[in-house]
């Protein structure tokens, strides 16, 4: 059986990722923004709602992921 060992990360890695995830929460926020000026403007554009919604799923999506990462990451500490 093989198993992989990742390294710890350093107080370097962690400032890093939440450098990531402040701007990736930025973004997310704009992208939250423009699907709901989007959905207001129905049926106006109807048909790049699903592609927006998606695209502002999964950035929320990675950004759970990276919040998880990061809180694994501050109690290895």
């Amino acid at each position: 059986m093989i198993q992989f060992v990742t390294p710890k990360p350093t107080p370097e890695d962690v400032a890093d990722l939440k450098k990531r995830v402040k701007r990736l929460t930025s973004k997310a926020g704009q992208m939250k923004m423009d699907l709901h000026d989007l959905a207001e403007g129905l049926p106006t554009d109807y048909e790049k709602l699903i592609d927006e919604a998606t695209k502002t799923y999964e950035i929320y999506k990675e950004l759970a992921e990276l919040k998880q990462q990061l809180k694994t990451w501050e109690e290895q500490l």
